[in-house]
Formats: C-alpha cells, structure tokens, sequence
C-alpha cells in the first residue's frame, strides 16, 4: 500500500490538517504498529510537503539533529542536520518514538514547537526561523511496558496531540487485503485472530502485534505457506521466546483463526 492509499481510523487527516495551517506541532500516540508512520507519510503527500524521518533512540544527541562542525579539507565547517534541513527546507520533521530521547536532546525542540518556531544553532551562531511550510510531528507509544520512560508535560504540552488505535476489524482486513492481494476471507481471518490475541496481551504482558505483521503473514500465505505457519512465524514467534508462553499463543491464535471464518 502506498501513503496515497491510507485508511483513516477516525478524524486523524483533517485534525493534522488543521494543525498545518495553523503551523501547530503535532504528537502522535498509539501502539507500536498501528500506522502512525504511514500516517505521516500520507499527510506529506497530501499536503506535497516532504517528509524527514529521524528515528530516535537513547544514544541521539542535539547535535544529531540540528548538526555539527566538522573539519573538512583543513577548514572547520557546518554540516547541517536533518532537524535543520527539515527547517530550512519546510518540509515535515517526524521524530519517531521520541520518548527514546534524552530530554537534554530535546531541549533544542522547545523552541520550534512554540510561538517562536525558531531553531538555535547555538555552535554555528545562527537562528533558523521555520518558514510556514515547516511542520514538527512526534510520535511515541505511551503503552509500552517494557520502558520506564516519560515525556515532561511541559514537552507534550507544547503539541496537538492525536491519538491513535488499531483500524476497526473490517478497516484493518481492507489494509491486509490492499497490501497483500490476499483474499477477503484470509484477510478477516488474520484480523480476527490479531485481535484474539491482542486481547490477552495484559495477560501475557507483551506488545500486541500490528497491522505491520498481519501484511507480512498475509504476503506469505499469498505466496503459498499455510495460514497457521504464517502467523507462527510472523506474529507469535516476534511476541515471545518463552516455549509455554509460545504454546499458549499458538493456541489462541489457532482458535482466533478459526473463529475468524465466522462472519463478524
């Protein structure tokens, strides 16, 4: 599925719309793999902005993103980063998973997602004003068990925040479908059993599998492997490596699969 084939959950599109052309940052939540980045691939197109994507992770500094000096050639010259290119360019600057930051990285943030839309390139002795096609978008799951990290309400009140879920059963099949060229009836099936287990994740405490993992079991089940053999090693397998948890799954999986050939 290309970003102009995005399926809409809720009022996600006109919200970040009107984000835009209120030059508003905007926060994105939700679980991990509910399509928050294709999202905002979507939105680029839509509003024939590029997209810069920095994935984050504790290791990211400030000069990560706004640049460094760098010695070249005998001379000490700066070399932008994609915070930086992003503004002066007016593209859109998508952090994703931005509560893996330090917070002293996102410090250099603050000043670009308020009134001043301004980046301060402190080493390089430069102030870079956004020009209004310039949008900052985040995105963070605020479920994630496995992280005792947190955003400062001062950072997420800066933003419009829009929150994010799964596509309804009937949405998400039509997702499968569109980007696998599996048939209705295997799409539903994946969808019902996604959701079985998905229901017992505050059981077996791991991330619920995504919409991302459904397309790639329904892409080898397209190519001939057999649905249950597909969901193993596409969906169960990455959720755990714990035998009796992985039995356990396997179980729910099956029972969801068949259910799944029930109409919902």
């Amino acid at each position: 599925m290309t970003s102009d084939s995005y399926f809409a959950g809720g009022g996600e599109v006109e919200l970040f719309e009107r984000a835009f052309q209120q030059h508003l940052p905007v926060m994105l939540t939700g679980p991990t793999g509910c399509g928050k980045t294709r999202f905002v691939e979507h939105m680029g197109s839509l509003l024939g902005r590029p997209v810069v994507t920095v994935s984050c992770h504790d290791d990211i500094t400030s000069s990560d993103l706004v640049g460094r000096l760098l010695v070249t050639g005998g001379d000490v010259v700066w070399n932008d980063g994609p915070l930086t290119r992003a503004v002066k360019g007016g593209a859109i600057c998508y952090l994703d998973e931005v509560i893996e930051a330090r917070h002293d990285s996102l410090a250099v943030l603050h000043s670009l997602a308020d009134h001043r839309r301004a980046l301060y390139l402190d080493r390089a002795d430069e102030v870079v004003q956004a020009p209004e096609s310039f949008m900052l978008v985040c995105s963070y799951n605020p479920a994630y068990r496995s992280s005792l990290k947190v955003l400062k309400p001062s950072f997420r009140q800066r933003f419009v925040t829009i929150a994010m879920d799964y596509l309804a059963p009937e949405r998400e099949a039509d997702v499968v479908v569109t980007e696998s060229g599996v048939d209705r009836a295997v799409a539903t099936r994946l969808v019902h059993c996604a959701n079985t287990i998905r229901g017992a994740d505050e059981i077996f405490h791991f991330e619920p599998p995504s919409t991302r993992v459904l397309v790639a079991a329904a892409r080898l089940i397209a190519a001939g492997a057999r649905e249950i053999d597909a969901v193993q090693a596409c969906v169960l397998a990455p959720l755990s490596t714990d035998t009796a948890i992985g039995d356990g799954l396997r179980q729910i999986a099956t029972a969801g699969l068949l259910a799944g050939e029930e109409p919902v």
